[in-house]
């Protein structure tokens, strides 16, 4: 048991496993933000434009609803079934909302890559300012100074 759990540890620990559910996370509010700006700022005028169609309440119906049908007792026979609709107007909306969050996560990605090839290039920059380390002597000269240091000491 013991190892199960020093295994566990180890996995929830990592850090690709903290850094996935930090981003599922932000996701989520990120989705909330998108959801809000697409319902409340976006979709709003567009339904001005159309005549103020409502794009959430756009759907074909297959089917109507049937009401309960009750006896002269008030007793009911057959049950109310709801409508049968193609909710056309809902999908239009998630992919509006789609669209706006994968041009968010581009932008971002893009702006990410732009910093990091910005921090590379710096670095480079700076390693090239770096004076070159003096050459390492040769295994000649290596030897000529023990030699000279050696007739020193005499």
């Amino acid at each position: 048991m013991g190892k199960f759990i020093e295994d566990f540890k180890a996995f929830a620990l990592k850090g690709n496993v903290v850094d996935m559910a930090v981003g599922v996370i932000i996701g989520g509010a990120f989705g909330k933000i998108v959801s809000s700006l697409v319902n409340d700022v976006i979709m709003p005028p567009i339904g001005v434009l159309t005549g103020g169609v409502d794009f959430k309440d756009l759907k074909f119906v297959i089917k109507d609803a049937v009401p309960a049908q009750l006896d002269e007792a008030g007793n009911e026979i057959v049950a109310a079934t709801e409508a049968v609709t193609l909710n056309y107007g809902m999908f239009i909306q998630n992919v509006i909302d789609f669209l706006i969050v994968a041009l968010a996560i581009f932008f971002m990605i893009k702006g990410i890559t732009k910093l990091t090839a910005m921090a590379a290039k710096k670095k480079e920059e700076e390693k090239a300012a770096e004076p070159a380390p003096a050459p390492e002597p040769s295994a000649e000269e290596k030897l000529l100074t023990e030699i000279r240091d050696l007739l020193k000491e005499k």
